[in-house]
């Protein structure tokens, strides 16, 4: 694995000559905050070595390099799915490639169902916690002492610094931001009404089947977390409705400017 992380990560380096600051994943319908970057360079996924390749619809599969609030930062347009075929260790890989790049802050954005009834389709909700219902670990299997520690503390998976500039910023342009737990499932199915009841026992505010197998990846490698999801249905008794994913694109898309904002003015501020 070392061996493919720095195989990986020198072929993006040298391919682009651009060293990020910050590192973005843009889940589904997520992609647009691309058009706030001042793209320097995309490399497609298909051209780099072991990355794999986004096969769902709203992830368009590549590596935007660029400007954001004045910082350099390389954006994941499109991410991977274990419902795809693909291990937990392989969705995170492009992780351990950001980490290898020299990079320590990690921005992760997602499209999720609401399971707290305070919350409406088309809120924003900064992750506080989260609740890993994979049934999976990516970091099963031997460590790699040079990547991280046996046994990760995740006492703070989401940096708490953070978490308070984005609840400022929020603030200052008059944004709704919600906050709670996310829970990560395998998908690929939506929830029954059933599953919704009973994580929201558990304690999750959002549920979606992204984000968590990164985040500890990334945790894994001390690099700094931040998290929000968009609403893009509802899971509460009384209002589950069918959904479709064209209708999450559709959702995720319309609430996406006030993510933008947000992730946009945080980046300029690490």
């Amino acid at each position: 694995m070392l061996e493919k992380i720095k195989a990986t990560s020198s072929y993006i380096l040298e391919k682009t000559k651009f060293k990020p600051e910050v590192a973005i994943i843009l889940g589904t319908g997520l992609g647009g905050l691309v058009k706030e970057i001042e793209m320097e360079y995309a490399i497609p996924y298909a051209e780099i070595p072991d990355f794999p390749v986004s096969t769902v619809e709203g992830h368009k599969g590549q590596l935007i390099f660029g400007y954001l609030g004045g910082k350099k930062v390389v954006a994941m347009q499109g991410r991977f799915h274990h419902y795809e075929g693909y291990t937990l260790k392989e969705v995170t890989f492009p992780v351990r490639v950001i980490k290898a790049m020299g990079i320590d802050t990690l921005f992760v954005s997602n499209a999720s169902g609401g399971l707290n009834p305070g919350f409406r389709v088309g809120d924003i909700m900064m992750i506080t916690d989260h609740i890993n219902m994979f049934g999976d670990n990516p970091l099963m299997g031997p460590n790699v002492p040079q990547l991280g520690p046996r046994f990760p503390d995740m006492s703070q998976p989401y940096n708490l610094r953070l978490r308070n500039l984005a609840r400022k910023i929020a603030l200052q342009h008059n944004i709704e931001l919600k906050e709670g737990v996310y829970v990560g499932v395998a998908g690929p199915t939506f929830e029954t009404p059933s599953e919704y009841k009973m994580f929201r026992i558990l304690g999750g505010d959002a549920i979606g089947m992204s984000t968590v197998p990164e985040v500890i990846v990334a945790r894994h490698m001390d690099m700094a977390v931040f998290g929000i999801s968009i609403i893009t249905d509802s899971g509460v008794p009384g209002e589950i409705v069918e959904i479709s994913h064209e209708e999450v694109q559709a959702v995720a898309m319309q609430a996406e400017p006030k993510m933008s904002l947000i992730i946009r003015e945080l980046v300029a501020a690490v």
